[in-house]
């Protein structure tokens, strides 16, 4: 039997996301939105290039949470952009009452499914989502550090005008301005980027990584990224679905790693089909640390609007 992955939310980053996990022919999709017609036309445009990319993969498009029923992941990307005048409570407290109305309708009809989260603020929903699914912390997890990752490795690798596939690097902390980039741990085929990059570039590099959305925000005018945080989530899926054991940085619950407890935030997991399978403890220096705790401390203060039980 196929695998089944559900995908909430029909906008830029959720109907991309459907066509890439399509393309993958491992799981059938079921794309769900509020918005009547949305989810099944982009569904059917979808299946319709089947026969020309060549996969099986089965698409239903519905409003119906009823058609998620017994899914293996699900992917959440419902919620709204930031708007002129809105402060980030305000968009805690909106995107927070989207998310439990998603929740309480997923975990009826899949209980012991894993939650893949990808709203915004998105260290603040991951741990709303994980407060109301009552699942273990391992099966709630937040996407951003593959993305912030990606980002950062992008940009080493225009600086160096080397291949995109060759560098590895790793950002830690919240999806947000106080992400923590660690340029010790950043590579290009194994040689420290401290080698290769002098000190004030990387932190220009670091500095435009922190500022990778709002970039592109700027440039559109009109809409957010969707593109690579689409396949920064499909490769999540990947390490889940087919068990990959993916050592991706990624937004968890911490109950004492890294000396942080009651709060989500990205560290360095092992992905694999149960889940965020282990936290990987980093020898963090003293400054990157702190900056990890401050980080943590800005997530904690969002979550605090939401006003969760401890």
């Amino acid at each position: 039997m196929r695998r089944k992955i559900s995908i909430i939310g029909a906008g830029n980053v959720g109907g991309t996301l459907a066509q890439r996990l399509a393309e993958r022919d491992y799981a059938d999709i079921v794309l769900v939105d509020i918005i009547d017609g949305l989810p099944q036309g982009k569904g059917l445009d979808i299946l319709e290039s089947a026969p020309v990319v060549g996969y099986d993969t089965n698409i239903i498009g519905t409003n119906d949470y009823a058609d998620t029923a017994n899914s293996d992941l699900v992917v959440i990307t419902s919620g709204m952009a930031r708007k002129p005048g809105m402060s980030r409570d305000d968009l805690v407290l909106a995107n927070g009452e989207i998310i439990r109305s998603v929740v309480e309708q997923v975990m009826k009809y899949s209980p012991n499914t894993i939650l893949l989260m990808v709203t915004n603020p998105l260290d603040a929903m991951t741990q709303l989502a994980l407060h109301l699914s009552g699942l273990p912390r391992e099966r709630v997890i937040g996407q951003s550090g593959v993305l912030d990752s990606a980002r950062f490795r992008t940009f080493i690798a225009m600086e160096l005008g080397v291949s995109f596939r060759d560098v590895q690097a790793m950002v830690l902390g919240g999806h947000g301005d106080t992400m923590v980039p660690l340029p010790r741990y950043a590579t290009v085929s194994g040689v420290p980027i401290t080698e290769l990059i002098p000190p004030d570039r990387i932190q220009a590099l670091v500095q435009r990584t922190i500022d990778g959305g709002a970039e592109i925000v700027r440039l559109l005018k009109t809409g957010s990224a969707f593109y690579a945080p689409s396949a920064a989530t499909a490769e999540m899926v990947d390490a889940i679905i087919l068990d990959q054991k993916r050592l991706v940085p990624a937004c968890v619950y911490l109950q004492g790693e890294y000396g942080i407890n009651g709060v989500c935030v990205g560290v360095p997991v092992i992905l694999g089909a149960g889940g965020a399978e282990k936290i990987i403890e980093l020898k963090l220096t003293e400054e990157e640390l702190a900056a990890l705790h401050r980080s943590a401390a800005a997530v904690r203060e969002l979550v605090g609007v939401l006003k969760l039980p401890a």
